[in-house]
């Protein structure tokens, strides 16, 4: 029997037509049983086109917050019933047949995460960021080389897929609710002894990008001591263990929590 595929987009001040155009085509490409657009703190005229749509081939869960990007993929991932799990980023920089390059070796059993990559010597890059986007993503994937157990080109690339069994080995140790959010799931995956493969893609930056480069690269290096700290912890560190670090809550903690002040048991 074949494994069943499930996709979560996550988008916040999305270009709606590219948005739409794209998940079409990874239900093109892909096949998925399930797309999720996890839809964060729309204007109505978004959430209403989306919604609307009856030929698009997604559930949309918009949410009236910013949630962030890890929060709004761990809720999606949550929802989905399917053997394997991936989530791309909304802009659609990276297209269907990267999507598929990335999800294949999670398919075929060869990886339990598969991480995209823009920065491998094999990758091809269409277009390129602002030289201080490139500059700053340069050296903090440097860095985390140093830092993280696993060690790849790319932590932050918006497309990876990894099978059911893996998320649900790390999904109680997730706290990053924004874009550090791909660096402790690389992080803990790696300390939990999951198979981590590396795949070059093809990757076509796009214009509208809701990142700050600077403040929210701020936020990277914190969530990179973050991710080292929790692997650790994972990995049986006496000495992390030691540290007086209050994590707070879970993301998943934080999920059910606001699901039961709403009277609901699903976190989306």
């Amino acid at each position: 029997m074949s494994a069943t595929l499930g996709i979560v987009v996550p988008a916040f001040r999305p270009d709606v037509d590219r948005l739409m155009a794209y998940v079409r085509s990874l239900d093109d490409g892909l096949d998925p049983e399930t797309i999720r657009i996890e839809l964060d703190d729309p204007e109505p005229a978004v959430r209403d086109a989306l919604q609307d749509a009856s030929d698009l081939p997604a559930h949309v869960n918009a949410v009236d917050r910013r949630r962030g990007k890890g929060t709004a993929i761990t809720a999606g991932f949550e929802a989905l019933e399917t053997d394997v799990l991936a989530f791309f980023d909304a802009d659609g920089a990276t297209d269907a047949d990267a999507a598929a390059a990335v999800i294949d070796p999670v398919l075929d059993g060869t990886a339990d995460l598969a991480v995209g990559s823009r920065r491998h010597p094999e990758a091809v890059v269409q277009s390129h960021q602002t030289v201080l986007r490139r500059a700053l993503g340069d050296g903090f994937a440097w860095l985390a080389r140093r830092v993280l157990g696993p060690s790849l080109y790319d932590y932050q690339c918006g497309a990876k897929a990894m099978t059911a069994e893996t998320w649900r080995r790390v999904r109680d140790d997730v706290y990053e609710p924004g874009f550090a959010w791909d660096i402790e799931l690389v992080a803990l995956a790696g300390a939990y002894g999951a198979r981590i493969r590396e795949v070059p893609i093809s990757w076509e930056d796009q214009p509208g990008s809701t990142v700050d480069p600077v403040r929210d690269t701020v936020r990277m290096f914190r969530g990179l001591a973050v991710a080292h700290h929790r692997s650790a912890v994972v990995s049986g560190s006496r000495l992390h263990r030691l540290l007086p670090i209050d994590p707070g809550p879970s993301l998943l903690d934080r999920l059910h929590g606001a699901a039961g002040r709403d009277g609901r048991r699903d976190p989306t």
